[in-house]
């Protein structure tokens, strides 16, 4: 049987489809503007330079999201991206109906209050987001999720530090899947990982793991507070 020469000649004339000995009868071959060299020709141009699928960001840095400003030194992951996007759009549209509301508000382990979450809430105020935190705006002794809907009662979208301690909290909260469902189904919260893991986090709650967010293990604790800062300024 004769074989096709388009792999390696093309087709992109009558001529050379009239020179394969298996398509030199196939008038379809004659009408056709596109050949395999042609493809191939186009497919190394494009490529020079990034190929399309790497042009949209798909490298672990350099992604700007569209609320990021022009002169931002931050840069963002495409999972980042993708992640606080829905936050973002919950954001502006708060931002449009309630003018009074506090940022953000941030959730996190009692153990961790003069530590790592005061560290990011000072980073966070810094950067000029209003915070709403239970070292200062919450009496001692209320349960972590009705803190949750009391803080996110009066900010825009929440924070929740995951770290060991947390972690080690979660399963004696008895944290109600409907709970968190509502709002995680709301794009209210984004977790922040520190000196843990997503795979750690889903071990105790699924649910909490199923979004993704910000990690430490990414970046700095100051970049993460930078990416919030941008992500609420409207």
């Amino acid at each position: 049987m004769a074989r096709c020469t388009a792999p390696v000649r093309g087709h992109s004339s009558a001529a050379a489809a009239a020179a394969c000995p298996a398509c030199r009868n196939r008038s379809g071959y004659r009408r056709s503007s596109y050949s395999y060299d042609s493809y191939s020709s186009y497919s190394s141009s494009g490529s020079s330079g990034g190929s399309y699928g790497s042009s949209g960001g798909g490298s672990s840095s350099g992604t700007k999201p569209r609320w990021s400003k022009s002169g931002s030194s931050v840069s963002y992951t495409t999972a980042q991206v993708q992640s606080l996007t829905p936050i973002r759009q919950t954001v502006e549209k708060l931002v449009a109906e309630k003018s009074d509301l506090r940022d953000v508000f941030l959730c996190h382990a009692w153990d961790d209050r003069q530590g790592i979450a005061k560290e990011l809430h000072d980073l966070l105020e810094a950067a000029g987001v209003k915070v709403w935190f239970s070292e200062k705006d919450l009496a001692l002794g209320v349960p972590m999720m009705r803190a949750i809907d009391k803080g996110l009662a009066n900010s825009r979208i929440g924070l929740v530090l995951v770290t060991p301690a947390l972690l080690n909290r979660l399963p004696k909260e008895g944290v109600a899947d409907k709970e968190l469902s509502a709002l995680l189904a709301g794009n209210q919260l984004v977790p922040i990982v520190h000196n843990t893991t997503y795979e750690a986090l889903r071990n105790v709650s699924p649910l909490l793991a199923s979004r993704s967010g910000l990690d430490t293990g990414e970046d700095t604790l100051a970049v993460v507070a930078t990416k919030i800062a941008e992500l609420i300024t409207v």
